[in-house]
């Protein structure tokens, strides 16, 4: 075997098992299929049974290894339940699984701006901080990626709980790098416009395309499938030696001034 093929093999995920939040369509399915492909033993997360066994039997078809993972992502409870279940220790957790709730401050109020923080930020941290307490008590080593935006180092008006809970969760991955090293490596990606569902009303808005076009270097929206590589190689060991970093990936949109 050549150099550059073992150069290679640092970024398969066999013998890994990955919980990957809010898997079951857009940027959370391309990466659970990504890592999949990648060799890892994926949990496909979501609420609906039925699509669940269906994205697992699609990629079980292929010759991968999928397991549903039929949970609120959002709720502490069950995620601490699902988490404490599984026969192997899950040793990479992407946590992708989000709301959003795209209003001015004077229509939202303290109440709602809550709920998405408790979604975003809160729940996050609790379903990291169990997933850190099994791998230390099994001192097994892992990878811990959350899915920020680039919406929270910057700001537009009409989100504000977004931003809020999306800065937060940035600032929240580089403390986890701290506390969790060196047993558990912590990063983040920053996604910018990406063609999801979620995104679909504002795809083929005049406005929004004349945005892309003059202010995305790249002039176009990224697909969902574009954020896997980055998320196998934050899981992988050819990043061994990165923890605590957010890597954008935005087309340039954020390099602009």
């Amino acid at each position: 075997m050549n150099s550059s093929n073992k150069g290679l093999l640092k970024f398969q995920l066999k013998e890994r098992t990955a919980l990957i939040t809010g898997s079951t369509r857009g940027i959370g399915w391309s990466i659970a299929r990504g890592m999949a492909e990648a060799g890892a033993t994926v949990y496909i997360n979501g609420r609906d049974k039925k699509i669940l066994d269906t994205r697992c039997k699609s990629l079980i078809d292929l010759g991968y290894n999928a397991k549903p993972a039929l949970f609120d992502a959002t709720d502490v409870e069950a995620t601490d339940k699902f988490l404490g279940s599984t026969a192997t220790p899950i040793d990479i957790l992407v946590n992708n699984a989000a709301i959003r709730l795209r209003k001015p401050i004077n229509e939202i109020s303290p109440q709602a701006f809550s709920n998405v923080i408790e979604a975003n930020l809160n729940s996050v941290y609790a379903i990291s901080r169990r997933f850190a307490t099994r791998l230390h008590n099994q001192e097994t080593k892992g990878s811990l990626i959350n899915i920020t935006s680039i919406a929270g180092p910057r700001a537009r008006p009409g989100d504000p709980a977004y931003t809020a809970a999306k800065g937060g969760l940035e600032a929240l991955t580089r403390s986890l790098a701290v506390e969790l090293a060196p047993r558990i490596r912590c990063n983040a990606i920053a996604p910018g416009y990406f063609a999801t569902d979620a995104n679909a009303p504002f795809v083929d808005n005049e406005e929004v395309k004349k945005f892309v076009e003059n202010r995305i270097p790249l002039k176009r929206w990224g697909q969902p499938e574009e954020i896997v590589g980055a998320a196998v190689f934050l899981a992988s060991g050819a990043s061994s030696y990165i923890t605590g970093h957010t890597l954008v990936i935005d087309a340039g949109l954020t390099i602009l001034f």
